[in-house]
């Protein structure tokens, strides 16, 4: 019994293992194994068939061995007797796997074995072993020598297995996988079974030992000659970023988002830039960017059909120019940046309204990509670039659903992407995709710009990229041939360029004119002149030619500012533009107006313009400021409106009125005072001063107990001979002079007060008349704005 209980110790001496036959026979015995089958060469078998002869030791799986039967057989080396043990052992997955280890073929682990087992004083050990489809041969000695085993498939040697012992134990381990197709001939791993090559498909025997269709992977292009290319495309179109796995994400803000980037060759980075349009709540690609990590070189496609090497516009064709190793190129459907790295390449079309990203190279050699074509797992919050976008991402819109929209019209429309002849590209690029895309766009678009026709063309072009030609698809869906339209028309960051049509406002923009109804920016009033913006995209959604717009004077036009697009219309005291001068109540009002041109006949059937502007200038209340001698001047701001003006008084000693009143002038009683009442930021070619009339008290107050005047209605106070009024009425400044005075019995302060008014000169007189000195007549024509400044100046001891 010594023999059987080695063996069965040695079944059992695996941790983990369940011995499920154990079985003594002489010469020769038929085994059960369907608790441990064997795929032997990648035919499955339940049953063993072992022989032992003087000559060797057969292990068949389809009856004893017989060399004329044509069988499926283990031929080893003969054991030294005749008697063997035989055994089935379910066991437990061993990690590291020894037969891993040794052959590197064997893609999973064993699940159990069987044994056939010669046991003297030295050991020999036959094992099989079931790894699924695949079968491992192990021999295992205490002998000394050269054993060779074959394996036969249908009777004929595949083959020949060398375990080489040295007098220790020694174990040895060879692979017994096949394909076996059908039941016919033997393929080892890699084989080709059948091959098309003109479809680079077939069958062959993969590297688990099973039988597999193959073709090119999902995106991949059969070159021929059974070689797969690499060869995928990502749309953008509007919103949505149809992704190179067929996946459509549709970008709501306006931010610029990674579309491609390749960790592990970091020298190319694709970006794209989405901002609204005509509603704020639909983002549309706007431009693309193209970013060299290795050169820091940023090139940008933009929608206009420029190209700008780091903010340096470029001159493109139909000739290939190569910049920083990328070759750009334009013609009227677009442009074209293309760039070879490592072993693939990249090509970027952008037509202004559709970007596709194309990148081919060998089969399983192209990087991993991440960004929203390659990676359909990352959310848009770990793709947002918010440092490169034009538009920021931090607020969302929403707006109310456009009720001229037909949802239902736009399906019909989206689904003629499944219709012929269209269908001729169906099995390469899926429809699907596309469809969604132009969906999700249309029904909360309008469609306008060409819309109607971009996701069908976006679809077009990407079969075109595999040859794949949709003859007459634009007759079919009345689609026009692609046109240049917006190439060459510069638009503003606040404009997008809208197909025939023009530059239009983005609807964030314009959104503030729009719900008040206005074309342009309030108007800018500053010293003697005045100016008025229109913004020119406004203009253009009504269909109106700023060229042909002007002031009053049809020679006065508006001057476009070619970076941002707003005209400027201005007018001042120089270039009056046909400037009207008039007054209301306490304003004095310049006024002008933007029209078109005056028609030559009697009707007209174009629309007609006419924006009227102005400025003005405007006086406060009456209010007192009190002086004394130490406080040489007053200086008065006057804010009017949006025009400002300052007013100041000075008192002087001498008639030239150099020598000005100091603190520390002693002023004499019946001394001579020259006072003069000075303005800075008034139209002299419109407007003069008129002093109305100026007063002492002996109250800071202007209405104080005492007062005695010196000018009354604009002209010196008949009454005192020492008043002169020099000049009044005559420009921005006037100037009187008087002897100096005390109110008697009283102290001796004394405070001056200066009430004057402002004069429209067009068309007026504005110098009072005063006769004999005393008394003043007013012209007829003169014209005041009422509500008067006062200023005041005190002296005193």
């Amino acid at each position: 019994m010594l023999r059987p209980l080695l063996f069965l110790s040695a079944l059992i001496g695996l941790a983990g293992a369940t011995v499920i036959l154990n079985q003594d026979f002489n010469d020769s015995s038929v085994l059960n194994i369907s608790q441990c089958p064997i795929t032997f060469y990648g035919k499955k078998y339940e049953q063993l068939y072992v022989n032992i002869t003087s000559g060797n030791v057969t292990i068949c799986f389809n009856g004893f061995f017989n060399p004329q039967t044509g069988q499926d057989c283990i031929v080893a080396p003969p054991f030294n007797t005749t008697s063997a043990k035989a055994g089935i052992v379910s066991e437990a997955p061993v990690s590291p796997s020894p037969i891993q280890a040794n052959l590197s073929t064997i893609k999973t682990n064993e699940t159990c074995f069987v044994r056939v087992q010669h046991v003297t004083t030295v050991v020999t050990d036959v094992i099989l072993f079931n790894i699924g489809t695949q079968a491992v041969l192990k021999y295992s000695t205490m002998q000394s020598g050269t054993f060779l085993m074959d394996a036969l498939v249908n009777g004929t040697k595949v083959d020949t297995f060398n375990a080489t012992g040295s007098g220790a134990k020694t174990e040895a381990y060879f692979d017994i996988s096949g394909c076996r197709p059908s039941g016919g001939a033997l393929f080892r791993y890699d084989a080709v079974i059948t091959s098309y090559p003109e479809t680079c498909s077939g069958q062959m025997c993969d590297e688990t030992a099973v039988v597999r269709n193959f073709s090119c992977g999902p995106s991949e292009r059969c070159q021929g000659n059974n070689t797969c290319m690499f060869d995928s495309t990502c749309t953008v179109s509007g919103p949505a970023v149809i992704d190179i796995h067929g996946q459509v994400n549709s970008v709501q803000d306006r931010c610029a988002y990674t579309l491609m980037s390749t960790p592990s060759v970091p020298d190319l980075q694709v970006l794209a830039n989405f901002q609204e349009r005509r509603r704020k709540d639909v983002s549309f690609v706007d431009s693309v960017t193209l970013r060299l990590n290795t050169t820091g070189v940023r090139i940008d496609l933009k929608q206009d059909g420029r190209v700008q090497v780091d903010n340096t516009t470029l001159t493109l064709n139909s000739s290939v120019q190569l910049i920083h190793g990328v070759e750009l190129s334009k013609d009227q459907t677009g442009v074209i940046a293309k760039v070879s790295l490592s072993n693939y390449t990249t090509s970027v079309f952008f037509d202004g309204k559709t970007a596709q990203i194309r990148l081919k190279g060998p089969a399983g050699k192209v990087p991993s990509l991440q960004g929203l074509c390659g990676n359909s797992s990352s959310s848009l919050s770990e793709l947002r670039l918010s440092a490169y976008s034009a538009g920021g991402c931090e607020t969302q819109y929403n707006e109310t659903t456009n009720s001229t929209i037909n949802c239902n019209m736009t399906t019909e429309r989206c689904n003629l992407l499944k219709a012929a002849p269209f269908t001729a590209c169906h099995s390469d690029i899926d429809p699907e995709p596309y469809i969604t895309a132009c969906n999700n766009t249309l029904c909360k678009y309008p469609v306008v710009d060409g819309l109607n026709c971009q996701f069908l063309e976006a679809y077009a072009r990407a079969c075109s990229l595999h040859n794949i030609t949709l003859e007459g698809w634009r007759s079919n869906v009345s689609c026009s041939p692609p046109q240049a339209f917006c190439q060459g028309k510069i638009c503003s960051a606040h404009e997008f360029c809208a197909e025939k049509t023009g530059c239009l406002c983005r609807a964030i923009f314009a959104s503030p004119y729009r719900s008040t109804d206005t074309l342009g920016d309030p108007t800018v009033c500053s010293q003697n002149s005045a100016s008025i913006t229109l913004v020119g995209c406004l203009l253009m959604e009504k269909g109106i030619d700023y060229s042909a717009l002007h002031l009053k004077d049809q020679n006065c036009t508006g001057q476009m500012d070619e970076l941002t697009n707003m005209v400027t219309f201005s007018f001042n005291s120089s270039r009056t533009c046909g400037m009207e001068v008039s007054t209301n109540n306490s304003q004095l009002i310049y006024k002008n107006a933007i029209m078109t041109q005056n028609s030559s006949g009697i009707i007209t059937r174009n629309s007609q313009f006419y924006i009227d502007f102005s400025c003005f200038y405007t006086q406060p209340g009456i209010k007192t400021m009190g002086f004394r001698i130490r406080q040489i001047s007053v200086i008065k701001q006057i804010v009017s409106g949006t025009w400002n003006y300052t007013l100041t008084m000075k008192a002087y000693t001498d008639a030239g009125r150099t020598k000005a009143v100091e603190s520390n002038t002693k002023i004499q009683l019946n001394q001579k005072i020259w006072v003069g009442l000075e303005t800075d930021g008034l139209d002299g070619n419109s407007v003069a001063v008129v002093t109305d009339s100026c007063w002492a008290t002996n109250q800071a107050l202007s209405n104080g107990s005492l007062r005695y005047d010196l000018i009354k209605k604009g002209c010196a106070n008949s009454a005192d001979q020492t008043v002169k009024v020099e000049r009044n009425g005559q420009g921005t400044s006037s100037y009187f002079s008087f002897n100096m005075f005390q109110f008697s019995g009283n102290s001796t302060d004394l405070y001056l007060h200066c009430k004057l008014d402002l004069c429209v000169t067009q068309n007026n007189t504005c110098n009072p008349v005063c006769s004999g000195g005393s008394r003043r007549r007013r012209s007829a024509r003169l014209t005041y704005v009422n509500a008067p400044t006062l200023i005041t100046m005190a002296w005193t001891d």
